[in-house]
């Protein structure tokens, strides 16, 4: 069904959504009462959070409890709406969610090409990578790795190449990206 140029779909309980998780990886979002039968929204948030599920989550509940939002915000929670909600705050919340997973899906996908790229460097391509990253010269990788400072330069020149960058802050970027830059 759709409902103001959103696909949804409905599940009949908790379970019924844990063996049927919606695909995470196409922006989107849940929208979850926080009282359920069977089992409570934040503790099907704690679930999903234990699976890496990544669809943000938009709580709605008729009771205003502060100990469960804070519970839900810190655990993740997108937003909490108190009940009655206006169909402009529960849209203006669905969108805010909705974009927001599309920047994280985009980010994700982004160090995923990051890392494919990486995985194409030689060992030793690697090591030079992870030197110059961290502002060694040339003169001082050659001798680090016992190699001719002609040589370096071309394992540098290979890097630049392969991780498809034209500059060494470039490099310094991706290797931040990676959490190489600890």
């Amino acid at each position: 069904m759709t409902r103001f140029g959103y696909e949804v779909l409905a599940y009949p309980s908790a379970q019924h959504l844990l063996d049927r998780l919606p695909n995470d990886e196409l922006p989107g979002c849940i929208l979850l009462d926080v009282r359920l039968p069977e089992m409570s929204g934040p503790e099907l948030q704690q679930q999903l959070n234990a699976l890496n599920f990544a669809l943000p989550i938009i709580f709605l509940t008729g009771y205003e409890d502060i100990p469960t939002t804070v519970r839900t915000i810190k655990a993740g929670g997108e937003d909490f709406l108190t009940k009655p909600v206006t169909p402009e705050q529960l849209l203006g919340a669905i969108e805010q969610a909705v974009a927001r997973h599309a920047i994280m899906l985009n980010a994700r996908r982004g160090l995923q090409q990051i890392q494919a790229l990486l995985a194409t460097l030689t060992a030793r391509e690697r090591r030079v990578f992870e030197l110059v990253v961290r502002g060694k010269l040339n003169k001082q990788i050659a001798s680090e790795l016992g190699a001719t400072e002609r040589t370096i330069k071309a394992h540098r020149h290979r890097v630049t190449e392969k991780m498809k960058v034209r500059s060494l802050a470039e490099l310094v970027t991706i290797a931040q990206r990676l959490g190489l830059l600890a």
